[in-house]
């Protein structure tokens, strides 16, 4: 990689967002660690265990690049006990320490004026959390895949207008394209692969027009998935600063072991 930004930088001239925006207010970046609930905990480990011994099975009888389809949904369940158990088990009664510290953040943020963007890839965490609001009486506007574009257009409008405290947004569906400068918070619920796509995000409060300093939380949930998930993050950003490239998702390329270690407790 060395090699490679040697001979790429006598044409690439590259600057950062707040180097070319000048006018651009400061963009403040933290890492929220928060626990699981006991129950919440006991159900992640027991998936944890039985997910990889099922996995090992399934490469060594069909081999590692014809399983990746199951070692994806099996990274998405675990992602999933990270933000709510409630996404796919049923009757599940242990509740969410991320939901119940991301309600603490919401409420002090609400309280010190704030107005907040919350992210997240998965539309049912997104609804959880508008049932929650909803019972809580918290102004809120919520874009997903099924919002109409001529509503999205209304709702960006009266958000940058002041109406309601937090926008929650699916990470797919309004991850780019709005320009939502009223907010001067932005939650990311649950990491991604990708660390552009959060960065993406971001950038629907941080771009011209914010006069504010921007505060953005990303929420990972103590010895689980979400920790090696943003080591990844950390990896890719670091390669984008050295080769200028975004590339692939960076967990298209891991290896075998490399992928079963992300199992690991």
């Amino acid at each position: 990689l060395k090699d490679l930004n040697k001979h790429i930088k006598p044409f690439i001239l590259r600057r950062i967002k707040k180097e070319v925006l000048q006018e651009l207010p400061d963009k403040i970046e933290q890492k929220i660690i928060v626990e699981m609930t006991k129950e919440q905990k006991k159900l992640y480990l027991a998936y944890i265990k039985a997910l990889k011994d099922d996995l090992e099975i399934e490469i060594k009888d069909k081999g590692f690049n014809r399983s990746h389809i199951k070692i994806l949904a099996a990274l998405t369940r675990l992602r999933q006990i990270c933000c709510h158990p409630e996404l796919f088990v049923e009757d599940y009664t242990g509740g969410s320490g991320k939901l119940e510290s991301f309600e603490e953040i919401i409420q002090d943020a609400i309280e010190g004026g704030h107005r907040i963007l919350v992210f997240s890839q998965f539309r049912t965490m997104l609804d959880i959390i508008k049932e929650r609001f909803d019972g809580k009486g918290i102004q809120h506007m919520y874009l997903n895949g099924s919002t109409p574009m001529e509503r999205r257009g209304e709702m960006v409008k009266d958000f940058n207008n002041g109406e309601g405290d937090v926008f929650l947004i699916s990470l797919k569906a309004g991850g780019t394209g709005l320009n939502l400068t009223g907010a001067d918070m932005v939650i990311h619920f649950d990491p991604w692969w990708n660390p552009a796509v959060e960065d993406q995000a971001t950038d629907r409060a941080y771009r011209i027009g914010q006069e504010n300093t921007v505060q953005v939380m990303r929420l990972i949930t103590k010895g689980t998935i979400e920790e090696k998930i943003f080591k990844l993050q950390e990896k890719k950003r670091e390669m984008i600063d050295m080769v200028i490239k975004e590339g692939e998702t960076l967990i298209s390329k891991l290896s075998e072991e490399e992928m079963l270690s992300l199992f690991d407790v």
